[in-house]
């Protein structure tokens, strides 16, 4: 009998969905090992669904970090919840996070699809390092009422606690599969997308209020030359007094975000960058469909 027998390759998709702001993006690079997501203390600040590959040798897992699970209040909402519901549709293991201060009655309607979904369930409960054990049991039980077909896993992302228990467990689900992308991909977006999320990322960290979710980034230049990186990027808003604000006095607020960005963006590229921002005023763009497919939403008419 020949020994040259080929060692069984596992891939899939595994999709992570939950509630704003309880942890998806921190987790997802976890997950990863590299930082895929940006990661902000404010609701909505994953916009889109952003795939994140690890490979091993015998096995893909590509994830998904999805949007916050919310109710839509103008079209930009409505394709990040789009974005939220696509990942029910096509996951061979779904990892649904909640947190230890997270409710189940707040998207009760997604929780419900969720429920009913054909896929392996995981729930995570992130943020255990914020409360005892004995709290931590009592939500345990109350999750398994709530979604009895699911594996529950207690994790921490930011302490990096059971992450590799939950990786090893997700492998374990993967279906017998050849890669779906090249074994040495990271993820399905170009090296623009996270040049416009660093700099978006920058906005809100550094604005309050309204600004940061009025805010689209676009890069129009990207120019690789021998020895620095030379990009243009717009900064759009929907009104003169938040291009204002952007701007700051004398150009103060803008360049902050700028030197914060372009030394994220040096350390991602690994090579000096030069960057131009620009603000312009794109009125009400949340609601523009058009608009929306340029910064590369997906609008679907229900």
């Amino acid at each position: 009998m020949s020994e040259n027998l080929t060692k069984l390759h596992k891939a899939g998709f595994v999709n992570i969905v939950g509630n704003p702001n309880v942890g998806k993006s921190t987790l997802t690079n976890a997950l990863v090992g590299e930082r895929i997501s940006i990661i902000t203390s404010k609701a909505q600040t994953t916009r889109h669904r952003i795939m994140g590959i690890v490979n091993g040798e015998d096995f893909q897992i590509v994830f998904s970090d999805t949007p916050g699970v919310l109710k839509p209040n103008y079209k930009l909402q409505e394709s990040m919840r789009e974005f939220s519901d696509s990942a029910l549709s096509d996951a061979d293991v779904l990892l649904y996070v909640t947190d230890v201060i997270d409710t189940a009655d707040k998207n009760a309607d997604f929780l419900e699809k969720v429920k009913s979904n054909p896929s392996k369930i995981i729930l995570i409960i992130n943020k255990i390092d914020l409360i005892d054990e004995q709290k931590l049991i009592v939500l345990v039980e109350n999750w398994k009422k709530l979604l009895p077909n699911a594996e529950i896993f207690p994790i921490s992302a930011t302490q990096n606690f059971g992450i590799d228990q939950l990786l090893k467990r997700i492998i374990e689900f993967l279906p017998e599969s050849p890669p779906f992308f090249d074994k040495d991909a990271l993820t399905d977006k170009p090296e623009r997308f996270f040049v416009n999320e660093i700099i978006r990322e920058k906005i809100l960290l550094n604005y309050e209020k309204e600004v940061p979710y009025s805010v689209e980034v676009a890069v129009e230049e990207f120019r690789e030359e021998e020895n620095i990186i030379r990009i243009g990027a717009v900064i759009f808003c929907e009104r003169d007094s938040q291009k204002g604000i952007i701007i700051g006095k004398n150009g103060s607020a803008l360049k902050k975000v700028g030197v914060e960005a372009r030394k994220e963006i040096e350390a991602l590229f690994l090579k000096k960058v030069f960057l131009q921002l620009f603000v312009k005023v794109e009125k009400d763009w949340r609601n523009k469909e058009n608009k929306l497919r340029n910064f590369g939403y997906q609008i679907t008419h229900k």
